[in-house]
């Protein structure tokens, strides 16, 4: 079966994880880091769950899983050590139409959690589509050594200077080429980079922005 690959915005969607022990700490963190409003059901959980849960990062129901505890959920993580239960879960996911990943059992999984190499706004994933997770971390690491520390931070350069441009000139080839360029030149925060003075000079050249207003644009 081919996945479909794609980011999901999680922020304020509520997601429970059933499960709040080794299995489950690395899917809460994530959904944390994806801002979504997670519900953490377990009768126990490892302290670094319930620091979360005392801080107000989630909520906790201390007890057992229950049918119906997925009511008005948006996502589904199954991770306790019983699979009986974790396909429970599955199941009433299913029922209600809600995506659900239970954890090292890829037939009851709509989704996966990918290998993740991240700098600042960059995500790189990498999925096996459940074949070989130890495969995919060891990629991960593989592109973690070889990518610059600093791209994150070229990225977030890169990104201002593009709203620059897409605020003068309009949608077109010129503009998709310019951008493609862009991404291929250093760019940096300062107001005369030579890549925004390029940009500018660019949009004078098509007669989006007249002369004086490229020489003083902030």
């Amino acid at each position: 079966m081919s996945l479909f690959p794609m980011f999901l915005k999680l922020a304020a969607r509520p997601c429970v994880v059933v499960g709040a022990g080794t299995i489950a700490e690395s899917k809460i963190e994530s959904l944390l880091n994806a801002e979504a409003r997670v519900t953490v059901i377990s009768p126990e959980a490892l302290p670094r769950v319930q620091a979360w849960a005392e801080g107000g990062d989630i909520t906790w129901l201390q007890r057992e899983y229950a049918d119906g505890d997925l009511a008005g959920m948006f996502l589904a993580v199954a991770a306790t050590e019983i699979a009986a239960v974790n396909r429970a879960v599955y199941a009433e996911a299913t029922s209600r139409n809600i995506l659900c990943n239970a954890v090292d059992d890829p037939p009851f999984c709509d989704f996966y959690f990918p290998s993740i190499v991240q700098r600042g706004e960059l995500q790189i994933a990498i999925s096996t589509a459940g074949e070989s997770p130890a495969l995919a971390q060891r990629l991960r690491k593989e592109l973690n050594a070889a990518l610059p520390l600093d791209l994150g931070e070229w990225l977030m350069e890169l990104g201002r200077l593009r709203r620059e441009v897409v605020a003068v000139e309009p949608l077109g080839d010129p503009r998709r080429k310019l951008l493609h360029e862009l991404a291929q030149r250093e760019v940096c925060g300062y107001d005369q980079c030579p890549s925004r003075l390029r940009a500018r000079e660019h949009a004078v050249e098509m007669g989006y922005v007249p002369a004086e207003s490229s020489a003083s644009k902030p």
